[in-house]
């Protein structure tokens, strides 16, 4: 039978990567992201438009986000793979430009909003006994990393470690989880990196890359966990 894949960060980039990898796999999707607009042309770009779920949502509200894990079970017939991909990054990123306003949204988004998806999807892979969650984490979640910013850095070790304990708590109830940890992809949110040159973007890990490795580890067989995968540029 399909099995179901919910995809948080689904309107471009990796989200979107990851959307057409699975649906090209034969699993039904369900995508979120604020905008239903950039959803529906994603949806577009699918096998089967019609077989995908658009189902919007901001990733900071939290009962939102338990009423969408449950519509897309109940649609999908289980929620067996959770691409928990939606992040943000700010221009400002040093100490010396700390502001509080845009380092309290990429927490909101990059720690809260990934907890919230996390806690909606777990009753259901508990119930099931089956789910693999997956996690776009960063280079900056492994290695420190001054280009991606203090906070944004900050986030990702948290998303990391938040994967690890999933495994360590829930292995028992047949959920396996892994943060996927690249160095630069080639997304729009690379280019508001300050001075990013968008001509070294070919060299780039691709978004496909990432939704290529995404259905590699939600098709691992079932006693296999793949805590981790680090992700980078070969560098000339």
């Amino acid at each position: 039978m399909a099995r179901t894949a919910w995809i948080t960060g689904a309107g471009s980039g990796i989200g979107a990567a990851m959307a057409q990898r699975f649906a090209n796999a034969g699993y039904r999707v369900a995508l979120t992201a604020r905008g239903r607009d950039s959803l529906a042309a994603v949806a577009a770009t699918l096998p089967d438009p019609e077989a995908a779920l658009i189902v919007p949502g901001d990733v900071t509200d939290r009962d939102g986000m338990a009423q969408i894990a449950r519509k897309v079970a109940d649609w999908g017939g289980g929620l067996h793979v959770l691409c928990n991909n939606a992040g943000l990054n700010i221009p400002k990123r040093s100490w010396a430009d700390l502001d509080w306003d845009s380092w309290d949204q990429v927490i909101d988004v990059n720690i809260t909003g990934a907890l919230n998806v996390i806690g909606a999807c777990l009753p259901i892979m508990r119930e099931q006994q089956d789910g693999v969650m997956i996690h776009t984490s960063s280079w900056a979640g492994r290695f420190h990393s001054p280009v991606s910013g203090v906070v944004y850095g900050a986030s990702k070790h948290a998303l990391s470690d938040m994967s690890l304990s999933l495994n360590d708590e829930e292995g028992k109830n047949g959920i396996r989880s892994t943060a996927l940890c690249p160095a630069e992809v080639a997304t729009p949110l690379l280019a508001k990196r300050p001075g990013f040159d968008a001509a070294k973007m070919a060299a780039m890990i691709q978004p496909e890359d990432m939704a290529k490795t995404a259905l590699f580890v939600a098709e691992m067989q079932p006693g296999i966990c793949l805590p981790e995968i680090v992700l980078s540029p070969v560098r000339t």
